[in-house]
């Protein structure tokens, strides 16, 4: 198993010479080395082995409210998004996080439920870490790494930050895979913020309150109880992000409405 995926990361990297500019849905430029499909791969076989390494809740009420939420957010996303694979998995754990990973892979944390306190903050949760996805952002981040790391960046990369972690607890949780290949790279600031910008729109769009947003993270800054957790160390300051998702919010306030009144009204529970 572990040469099959050293393979696989390291034919990936042969494809360097073939990095392309594209722009990401807020208008940024991005350059990637990779195609979707790829990515969509080595996503799916990591969140494979994170659902043997750890405990998950199989159906309930948790389990599908985190469907409902993730199939009203997918439904706003373009047709070739739609199309993926979406996936979602309830990992038994009490630390607050959630994360997703290309092929349309999202995992949330029981711990979650405790901070995302209503469908609408739940939404502002996933929403962020789909628009990781829909950004391309480990593509993104993969490809600036690989001039150096080649193929062995390709894993740890996914792993990425999930909301409020950081790669190196996912190697812990997360078992071989991520921790054979030995490099984990965050996301930047700028993705982060982009992610924000991302979510907090599709949940507008959803027929979730935009306003959650910024309830969420006061819930987040409450949970870490002054402390200053690892993850600030790549995510923006947390009450630069509340500021900003509070000023975001009054331009959503109409796009939240117009979306309830055309019939998108999530029940998903909470």
């Amino acid at each position: 198993m572990r040469w099959k995926h050293l393979g696989v990361a390291v034919a990936l990297g042969a494809g360097l010479a073939a990095c392309a500019t594209t722009t990401s849905p807020t208008g940024r430029t991005q350059y990637m080395a990779y195609s979707d499909s790829q990515l969509n791969q080595m996503g799916a076989q990591a969140f494979a082995e994170m659902k043997s390494k750890q405990k998950t809740q199989t159906g309930g009420q948790q389990s599908a409210y985190v469907q409902c939420v993730v199939k009203a957010l997918v439904a706003q996303l373009p047709p070739e998004w739609r199309q993926l694979q979406w996936e979602t998995a309830v990992f038994v754990d009490d630390s607050p996080n959630a994360f997703a990973l290309p092929g349309g892979k999202v995992g949330v944390n029981t711990g979650m439920f405790t901070v995302a306190k209503n469908q609408d903050q739940l939404a502002a949760v996933i929403g962020h870490e789909i628009g990781h996805v829909y950004a391309r952002h480990t593509n993104e981040r993969v490809s600036r790494q690989s001039a150096t790391s080649t193929g062995l960046a390709v894993l740890g990369a996914l792993a990425g930050t999930r909301y409020g972690q950081t790669g190196s607890d996912l190697v812990t949780q997360g078992g071989g895979t991520l921790a054979q290949m030995g490099l984990l790279l965050p996301f930047s600031r700028t993705q982060e913020t982009e992610s924000d910008q991302i979510g907090q729109q599709l949940m507008a769009q959803a027929g979730f309150d935009p306003a959650q947003a910024v309830d969420l993270w006061q819930n987040m800054v409450a949970a870490s109880a002054n402390r200053s957790p690892e993850w600030l160390s790549t995510h923006p300051d947390p009450q630069n992000r509340i500021r900003a998702l509070e000023a975001r919010t009054p331009s959503l306030q109409p796009v939240y409405e117009a979306a309830r009144k055309a019939g998108h009204t999530p029940r998903c529970g909470s």
